[in-house]
């Protein structure tokens, strides 16, 4: 059997192995870690449940392919539980709008602020449902933008449907109210992005969301993790934790292998699931990097972090909802301070994932489950969170208290664990701490961004958010299934 090495555990790394195995390759995953899942960490503490990365699920067809694949069904592993709605967002004026799939619903909110802006959401969905169904349904996210001729097939496409444009610029054509042009463009944070550089491709989550609604697996993003080891073990994979590669390792110009410490393990073809530039610059020699140098891998953008929170706590808070966004005034301008400007602004807007809302085994009984995400500058940027950390835990908790108004918050704070870009470095080797890897602007995305296939050495192949089509759950899943592809015409089985 053709022997495959998988370096890393995260979505994109254990969707690969899954379908190469059930290919009838001989997988094998490493993984630097204790536990499965790359971002996708559990963290239990005093009977407080958290997800300590992804903490949504979007497209669960794109997942059930997966398992399609192996001939299992995901019903049979793991509880999906419909949200409604998505999310509640909290603008900076006290107003709020609950996200929901419920058209006639997200008009009646719209309205209130903007009626021009609530006839034109059925436009913006139409819109947004074309990029949907190129990328999603005619499977070019899974295709490989490896050569030019199809990406300047796409690109008249591209252009039509108005997904070179910025995310901003696109929702902004149909929307005048900042509520609307953030609710409407802000998803490529979701990915690591920036609204205003990130292309309107990414336009097409919000018919996803629509069409296939935003999902919480009981139990956590942990059981969706779980389910895929058991599947991928199910269909003789082997995985081996606590095995961090330090080689991948070269002979006659082609990958043979990979080092874990002083043992080696053969292959036919490397998968790296590892971060890119971690991948390029520790893992391969640079000898053998003719695309690939220091000086182009310098030049690479890389996204923003990330600083978060996780709090349990003995009181619970009805006012948020399973997924929270509470902003600042400032859109454009915070964001230019976290991509561009790389300081630590003043303000800031959160993310808050409060799965106790939906799942109550999550914590004690009668308390809360609080994960909060604050998007931050990588460190690039400079700043020492060694020194930040604590100061910025407490601003953060002192707004949250006194400024949102979870009332006793800190007196009834049990669990406060924190996680800054510098964990994102020293756990998953983040380079700049970024914890979505190469930056989804319109220079950096399909062609243009690192390929499925190596194009420096042959049988080492890349899967996860950094290459094509890029990060996000369902965004890493595809190119589990683009890199799968890609192998089985380059290594067939029979070969």
């Amino acid at each position: 059997m053709k022997k495959i090495i998988v370096i890393g555990s995260g979505f994109g790394g254990l969707a690969v192995a899954i379908r190469l195995q059930a290919a009838g390759y001989h997988v094998t995953i490493l993984e630097k870690n204790k536990h499965v899942g790359g971002h996708a960490y559990p963290l239990e503490k005093q009977g407080y449940k958290f997800d300590m990365g992804p903490s949504l699920i979007t497209a669960p067809d794109v997942i059930e392919d997966i398992f399609q694949t192996a001939g299992a069904k995901l019903s049979d592993y793991i509880d999906l539980i419909p949200l409604d709605p998505f999310y509640r967002i909290y603008y900076h004026d006290q107003t709020y709008i609950d996200y929901s799939s419920d058209a006639d619903f997200m008009k009646k909110q719209m309205r209130q602020f903007n009626a021009h802006d609530a006839k034109n959401y059925d436009k913006f969905i139409a819109a947004s449902k074309k990029i949907h169904d190129a990328v999603i349904l005619e499977k070019l996210g899974a295709q490989p933008f490896m050569k030019w001729r199809t990406m300047l097939s796409f690109a008249p496409r591209a252009l039509g449907m108005g997904a070179l444009k910025t995310s901003f610029q696109f929702a902004s054509g149909f929307f005048k109210d900042f509520r609307h042009r953030f609710m409407f463009s802000f998803h490529p944070l979701f990915i690591g992005g920036n609204p205003f550089k990130a292309p309107a491709v990414y336009q097409m989550i919000p018919y996803l969301e629509k069409e296939g609604g935003v999902w919480f697996s009981k139990g956590g993003m942990t059981s969706l993790v779980q389910a895929f080891r058991q599947l991928y073990t199910d269909i003789g994979g082997t995985l081996i934790t606590e095995a961090e590669v330090t080689k991948i390792v070269v002979k006659n110009h082609k990958a043979i292998g990979v080092n874990v410490g002083e043992h080696f393990y053969p292959a036919d073809a490397v998968v790296s699931n590892a971060d890119f530039l971690h991948t390029y610059k520790d893992l391969v020699p640079g000898s053998v990097r003719k695309k690939w140098t220091e000086k182009r891998l310098d030049k690479i953008s890389y996204g923003m972090s990330a600083f978060l929170l996780y709090m349990g706590v003995r009181k619970q808070y009805p006012q948020l909802k399973h997924h929270t966004l509470i902003l600042s005034p400032r859109y454009r301008p915070l964001i230019e301070d976290i991509f561009t400007k790389k300081i630590l602004p003043d303000d800031f807007s959160m993310y808050l994932h409060v799965p106790t809302r939906t799942d109550s085994d999550m914590a004690p009984a009668g308390c809360e489950s609080m994960y909060v995400l604050i998007p931050v500058a990588n460190l690039q940027s400079g700043i020492d969170w060694s020194k930040q950390g604590e100061l910025f835990k407490n601003k953060v908790l002192s707004f949250l208290e006194k400024n949102f108004g979870l009332e006793g918050l800190l007196e009834n704070l049990e669990v406060c664990e924190m996680f800054t870009p510098n964990d994102f470095v020293k756990k998953n080797n983040n380079y700049y701490g970024s914890a979505w890897g190469v930056e989804p602007k319109l220079t950096q995305t399909a062609i243009f961004r690192p390929h499925n296939r190596s194009e420096d050495i042959p049988n080492l192949y890349l899967v996860g958010a950094s290459t094509h089509p890029g990060a996000g759950l369902p965004g890493v899943m595809l190119t589990g299934e683009t890199t799968a592809g890609v192998i089985q015409q380059d290594i067939p089985v029979e070969g």
